[in-house]
């Protein structure tokens, strides 16, 4: 039984293959072997006989399959021999084929359109190639190595939908990367973006050579991204896909002032305070004070990153000033920005105290002198009006007596230094002599100033007014401190 099947198998493979009678028709094919394109030792494909198909015949396949119109299968058909990716099947009669390469007189041939019209169906291996949506099933008959198209399938898989969103979280406005490169087996793809609200508040139509998108988001809350896909046979994905962000909500910032109308505040520390400020979704971890003058100059600025979050500023001119403050929350988004508008006035008003030695002229002292008194600032830091009063204690036996005084100044600033002049009036300094009404000189030097608290050093010339009332014989020498709260 075995030798018949030899036989006939032997047979088989040295047949020629039947005669085309018209190229209109379908080629009956009733004798296979006769013109083989390659040769198989043997009627089981092993891996070594496969591996000789590769080595030995590549370069006569390739051009078969160029010559037929196929080239494109060429190498995923050589994968399948290598992988031995086949089926062991059988070749009806009357199956057809649309191809088969054989070989006569030496050179590679294609015929087209054939069927198989033998008195029996015969035994073949079935190579299935998948390319572009389409099946393509080779045979090669099992005793020789004619290969042969039989049939092409177009076969659409399904579609499979995927999506990613980037960032999953970010801040409002920022920019939200959308990827549907993952798709598979997708003709066209569509995006929808439902908002906090459960709204659609967009669409995008995507394509497997453009699937990424890129948009925007204005709102805070969570954002659902709903996708499907679409095959070739116009079939949606069984199974669509979604992916979420999360829009962060902005900090909201509260600004508080130790006071709006700062009545003599320059030189005294106002309070900037947003430690009330919250955040929906998280912690205000930042805040940034800024000064804007009228005009809109900034003139200072802050930067806290530790609670309270609160600046003590020290204003040096009077005015008015916009304080505005932003605040930044753990995960960098910044808040609308918050102002208010104050003003600021500088303290005009001083009660004064001032002492040191005298010399009146005759005894050239000493006395010991202290005054009480006010300054009001008539512009402040360049013009004040000095009234004070207050006496002076002898230091030196009769005739010389302690006398009262008083005086009314003005003075010019330029700086830390400052001059004026003034009148004034002291009772007598003896017996023998009469109370005088005199000018007054003086110059001093600003020690300290903080605009509520100033000391001064000060040199005072009085000289009399007054008929027979020489200077050489009746002026007064002073110098002391003077201490402005």
């Amino acid at each position: 039984m075995r030798s018949k099947k030899i036989l006939l198998t032997t047979v088989v493979c040295i047949l020629a293959l039947s005669v085309i009678t018209s190229y209109a028709e379908t080629k009956k094919l009733k004798q296979i072997g006769r013109y083989t394109l390659v040769r198989i030792k043997g009627n089981v494909p092993t891996s070594e006989v496969m591996k000789t198909l590769v080595d030995r015949y590549a370069g006569d396949i390739k051009y078969g399959f160029d010559l037929a119109g196929y080239g494109d299968l060429f190498l995923p058909f050589l994968e399948q021999i290598k992988n031995e990716s086949f089926e062991e099947s059988v070749l009806e009669v009357g199956d057809k084929m649309m191809w088969m390469l054989f070989r006569s007189h030496g050179k590679v041939k294609v015929s087209e359109d054939l069927e198989w019209a033998g008195k029996e169906p015969i035994p073949i291996f079935s190579f299935i190639v998948k390319k572009d949506y389409k099946q393509y099933e080779i045979i090669m008959p099992s005793a020789c190595g004619n290969i042969s198209l039989r049939k092409v399938e177009k076969v659409i898989p399904p579609a499979i939908c995927d999506i990613l969103v980037d960032p999953i979280k970010a801040n409002i406005n920022d920019p939200i990367s959308v990827d549907m490169s993952g798709s598979q087996h997708a003709k066209s793809m569509e995006v929808e973006v439902v908002g906090p609200d459960g709204t659609v508040i967009s669409k995008k139509s995507l394509t497997p050579e453009s699937p990424k998108w890129q948009t925007k988001l204005s709102d805070p809350g969570e954002y659902v991204f709903n996708a499907k896909v679409t095959n070739y046979e116009g079939k949606i994905s069984a199974e669509p896909c979604k992916a979420k962000t999360y829009i962060n909500f902005p900090p909201i910032c509260k600004l508080w002032t130790s006071c709006l109308l700062c009545k003599d505040f320059v030189g005294r520390p106002i309070t900037c305070d947003a430690s009330n400020s919250t955040d929906p979704d998280g912690e205000v971890v930042k805040t940034y004070f800024e000064i804007k003058d009228p005009e809109g100059n900034v003139i200072d600025t802050y930067s806290d990153t530790s609670k309270p979050f609160a600046w003590e500023k020290i204003f040096e001119k009077p005015g008015f000033y916009t304080i505005t403050a932003v605040v930044t929350d753990d995960f960098g988004a910044i808040s609308k920005p918050e102002s208010i508008e104050i003003e600021v006035t500088q303290k005009k008003m001083f009660f004064l105290a001032e002492a040191g030695p005298f010399l009146a002229r005759g005894s050239h002292g000493p006395y010991a002198g202290a005054r009480l008194g006010i300054m009001y600032k008539l512009i402040p830091d360049t013009l004040d009006l000095v009234a004070s009063g207050g006496g002076s204690l002898a230091l030196k036996d009769e005739p010389w007596t302690s006398f009262f005084m008083a005086n009314v100044l003005m003075n010019v600033h330029t700086g830390p230094v400052f001059f004026g002049a003034g009148a004034g009036f002291t009772t007598k300094v003896k017996e023998s002599r009469e109370a005088d009404a005199e000018l007054i000189g003086n110059v001093g030097f600003d020690l300290f100033n903080n605009y509520t608290l100033a000391g001064q050093l000060i040199f005072e010339t009085r000289v009399p007014i007054g008929e027979g009332r020489s200077f050489a014989d009746n002026h007064k020498l002073f110098f002391g401190f003077r201490l402005l709260f």
